[in-house]
């Protein structure tokens, strides 16, 4: 895998539905793109910039920490599924990293681990931001899968 890989991106509306599928190379700097379909979303449902500002938040922790901890060697990709309805954003953070403990001290960072300082309340964060959250990770299983929905009524 190459620096030169470019993220691709997939837009779709059925029934009621607007979707996005993003997917982006596993550094850090393409996660603005992450951020830009989001805006666009947002602005499509008139939400309040208040709400977008906390879901990019919710976003850039989720994506960041499958860029972070996903990939060793940092060759990657992280996959990101947008949906949304009249009354709801469902976001979808998919990566293929070994997995980790959700359960564990601060969403899978020990304790002991020097990245807690920097990082590691990005699960904290998000389940602050929005309504549902569902984490799909074991350690040493491969791929993780960070699922979470803002209600917009």
């Amino acid at each position: 895998m190459s620096e030169t890989m470019m993220a691709e991106l997939h837009e779709q509306e059925r029934d009621g539905v607007r979707s996005i599928r993003l997917r982006i190379p596993s550094k850090a700097e393409y996660v603005a793109l992450a951020r830009l379909a989001l805006t666009g979303l947002a602005e499509l449902a008139s939400m309040p910039e208040e709400t977008v500002a906390d879901l990019k938040l919710a976003l850039t922790e989720a994506v960041s920490n499958s860029v972070r901890h996903a990939y060793v060697d940092g060759e990657g990709w992280v996959e990101i599924a947008y949906a949304l309805t009249h009354d709801r954003l469902e976001v979808e953070v998919y990566d293929d990293g070994p997995g980790f403990d959700p359960d564990g001290p601060a969403g899978g960072v020990d304790d002991d681990d020097e990245d807690l300082a920097e990082g590691g309340l990005g699960i904290a964060i998000i389940r602050t931001i929005v309504d549902e959250l569902q984490i799909q990770s074991q350690p040493g299983v491969r791929g993780s899968r960070l699922r979470f929905v803002k209600r917009l009524q």
